[in-house]
């Protein structure tokens, strides 16, 4: 079986991980296309070489643009990449613009998709991650759960063919690295933090980061935290505050993006994390870290059910930081795995 993955940020390139080991052990013949939507090749390069996964096949280095230009040029070279590899299925992970891409070039060539994440729902289609999900959903032929509500919401809208609820491969990844982090990363030494120290904060979603307001309100709201926040830096973010005056001063530190190794062991060690980004919830809820989701909504409903993660408006956070009382524990991790292999079996079984 030949199976051509498309990827483009660097989520994806931690659910592939585990999927891509799973295929090659198997037999299967993998052809990697990375669309280069995560425009920060060193960062990239530097997750392709943690979660040793093979170099991409077809790189199309698309890079930073509008939504509809990015989409057409990844359509474009990956229509390309599809007809020369000729697969048996073209697999996507999640909701990226790449995600989009690839299953529309797996339909303009006539060749099965398989959706890694189907299913998820913020029921916000002022989310641009919310169409391609939706979108994406439709035209697949192997629809991959990560959670019972995600086999009930393409239930309600209709989808009950090639539904199979296999779990989440980035808790395939995290029980994999987690045990690697813990003995290389050196992060809490070079940044001079210990166990429970710190808060650890992600931000990169435009609802957030595009809007001044929202920006100092969340800025602020970190500032005057007890204790170091450390903020990574996402381009958009980046950006962000060379457009606009706001405070940075404070409790918080701003640092460059960091490998999925060193974000291990900070997301294990903290005491608080704060992000709008779908992976770091579900590692927070992972390492039983109180997680606040600086988002109206979440499509990883189970985390919020939980009492573990809370969502909040950027003006809610200070209040919730200093009133709310976390779950002593977070309880069973409600995500069935190993996901990776359930993956190939079912790609095996539907026989393409």
């Amino acid at each position: 079986m030949k199976v051509l993955t498309v990827v483009g940020a660097r989520p994806q390139l931690i659910k592939a991980a585990p999927l891509s080991r799973a295929l090659r052990a198997a037999g299967h013949e993998e052809i990697l296309v990375d669309t280069g939507q995560h425009y920060d090749r060193e960062m990239s390069e530097l997750f392709f070489d943690e979660l040793g996964l093979p170099r991409p096949r077809f790189s199309l280095g698309v890079g930073s643009m509008t939504r509809g230009r990015q989409i057409a040029k990844m359509l474009t070279g990956l229509e390309e990449a599809v007809a020369k590899a000729k697969p048996n299925w073209v697999l996507v992970y999640g909701d990226t613009n790449s995600t989009l891409a690839g299953a529309l070039a797996a339909e303009v060539c006539g060749v099965p998709l398989a959706h890694v994440e189907a299913g998820l729902r913020s029921f916000n289609r002022e989310m641009p991650e919310e169409s391609n999900r939706v979108l994406t959903d439709h035209l697949a032929h192997l629809l991959l759960c990560p959670t019972q509500t995600a086999v009930t919401n393409l239930a309600r809208e209709g989808i009950s063919r090639g539904v199979h609820l296999v779990g989440d491969p980035s808790f395939d990844a995290i029980r994999r690295f987690q045990p690697k982090a813990r003995e290389t990363s050196s992060i809490l030494k070079r940044l001079d933090l210990k166990k429970g120290g710190f808060a650890l904060a992600t931000l990169h979603r435009p609802s957030n980061v595009d809007r001044p307001k929202s920006l100092k309100s969340i800025f602020d709201a970190l500032a005057k935290l007890e204790m170091p926040v450390l903020l990574p830096l996402h381009p958009r973010t980046r950006a962000a505050l060379e457009r606009n005056p706001i405070s940075t001063g404070g409790s918080l530190r701003m640092i460059e993006a960091l490998g999925f190794l060193d974000m291990l062991t900070l997301e294990e060690n903290a005491a608080l994390i704060l992000t709008d980004s779908g992976g770091v919830q579900k590692e927070a809820f992972y390492f039983g870290v109180p997680c606040i989701t600086v988002r109206e909504e979440t499509e990883w409903v189970e985390t919020v059910v939980s009492g573990w993660n809370i969502l909040a408006g950027p003006e809610e956070i200070a209040t919730i930081i200093q009133e709310k009382v976390w779950p002593s524990r977070p309880g069973r991790i409600p995500y069935p795995g190993p996901a990776a292999p359930r993956i190939v079996d079912e790609l095996e079984k539907a026989g393409r």
